[in-house]
This record gives structure tokens, sequence and C-alpha cells, in this order.
């Protein structure tokens, strides 16, 4: 079993940086791709950025891409997302997800642990 708890969410302006962590307990020592997804009201649940099990590769949702960084510290077993430049539509509960295994695609069914989610709001 693994545990994930998010944490950095908040209110912020059009603009605003925003760094959102995700600290894993449990079996974290079996090699394992994490990822962040996010959920705004009415919306499904959509992929935003994943990270392989080691750090060395990662994904971008393509609107994101250059604004979004994720990376993972493997000696905190902790998992960031680093959102600059952050706008209104960026506005969902934003989740962190992790699969046991070394290779995970998009879709939410193919991860196994999800934190409770944090709260993030741009404001115009």
């Amino acid at each position: 079993q693994m545990q994930l708890v998010e944490s950095g969410g908040g209110v912020v302006s059009t603009g605003d940086s925003l760094r959102l962590s995700c600290a894993a307990s449990g079996r974290t020592d079996v090699g394992h791709v994490m990822a962040w997804f996010r959920q705004a009201p009415g919306d499904e649940r959509e992929f935003v950025a994943k990270i392989s099990w080691n750090g060395d590769d990662t994904y971008y949702l393509d609107s994101v891409k250059g604004r979004f960084t994720i990376s993972r510290d493997s000696t905190k077993n902790t998992m960031y997302l680093q959102m600059n430049r952050l706008k209104p539509e960026d506005t969902a509960v934003y989740y962190c997800a992790a699969v046991w295994g070394y290779n995970a695609g998009l879709s939410a069914a193919e991860y196994d642990y999800w934190g409770q989610g944090t709260q993030v709001t741009v404001s115009s």
C-alpha cells in the first residue's frame, strides 16, 4: 500500500505561481510512476503531468507545457508540481496519483493510489 498527501494549494491571481507537494508513505521502496491530475467542477478528472520512477522522464498536458514543472525527490519521498503563470482555467482540485511499476499512461484508471486533493483557485 501507498499513502499520498497533497499540500500547497491556495487562492492566487492570474500570473502568480504555486508549488504543490505530494508526500508518499508506505511501500515507496517499490518503483512507481507518479502523476498529477486535476478536476474542475462538472468536468472529468484530467491528466496534468507524470514523472517516471527515477525522475528521468516527464510528460505534460499540452496546455501546461512551459508553465508547469513536475519533479520528485526520492530522498524525501515527495513529488512536486511547480505552477507558473497560472490562469483562471487552471482552477481545479489537484490530485497526486501513483502506480507501482516503471511505465504508466495518461488515464486516471491506470493509477492505484490517490491523495485527497488540494484546491487551486486562480482569480482573473
